[in-house]
Order: C-alpha cells, then sequence, then structure tokens
C-alpha cells in the first residue's frame, strides 16, 4: 500500500520561510515527486516537482522564492518557501507518480499578512 506523508505546515508571517516535507513509502521509486496547493475558492495548481533525474518545474508565482529538492533513496521530497506571501496561503498537497498518481492529505500553510 502506497502512503504519501506530508509535514511541516504552519502559520507564519508574510515574509517568513517555511519547509514541508514529503515521504513516500510503498513503491521502490517514484518517477515524479512534486507539490500541488489549494486556496480556498480556487482550484489545485502546481507549484514544483523534481523528476528521477533532477529536474525541478516551478509555477511562476514562486520562482525565485520556492526551492524543491528530492532525496531518492528516501523517497522524500522537500519544499524550502521563502519569502512567504499571504498569496501562498493554500492547503500543500504533495504527491508521488510512478503509473499511478499518489497523494498525501494535505498540509495547511498560512501565510498572515
Amino acid at each position: 500500500q502506497v502512503q504519501v506523508v506530508e509535514s511541516g505546515g504552519g502559520l507564519v508571517q508574510t515574509g517568513g520561510s517555511l519547509r514541508l516535507s514529503c515521504v513516500a513509502s510503498g513503491i521502490f521509486s517514484f518517477n515524479v515527486m512534486g507539490w500541488y496547493r489549494q486556496a480556498p475558492g480556487k482550484q489545485r495548481e502546481l507549484v514544483a516537482d523534481v523528476t528521477s533525474a533532477g529536474n525541478t518545474n516551478y509555477a511562476d508565482s514562486v520562482k525565485g522564492r520556492f526551492t524543491i529538492s528530492r532525496d531518492k533513496d528516501k523517497n522524500t521530497v522537500y519544499l524550502q518557501m521563502n519569502s512567504l506571501e499571504p498569496e501562498d496561503t493554500a492547503v500543500y498537497y504533495c504527491y508521488a507518480q510512478r503509473l499511478y498518481t499518489y497523494w498525501g492529505q494535505g498540509t495547511q500553510v498560512t501565510v498572515s499578512s
């Protein structure tokens, strides 16, 4: 059984930083791991992802502020979020993909102004 578990969300002031972590288990390795987010009343959107080869992809809104990294041996992906803005407030979902896409339960990130 595949499990995807996020951690690291919380409340932070504008300009602050948070680091999200996500561990996926149940499959030896995943092709792509990444993060989506969903703000109240909005559609879920891609934040960043990273392939098994180390190629990264970012939403324009987070480029230069967020950094995604991955530990392949541990099936773990991290999202370092700096210079946070109120617009980054959302539930952040981790996913891991190999033939199918597996989702975590989400972790709340709230940025106060």
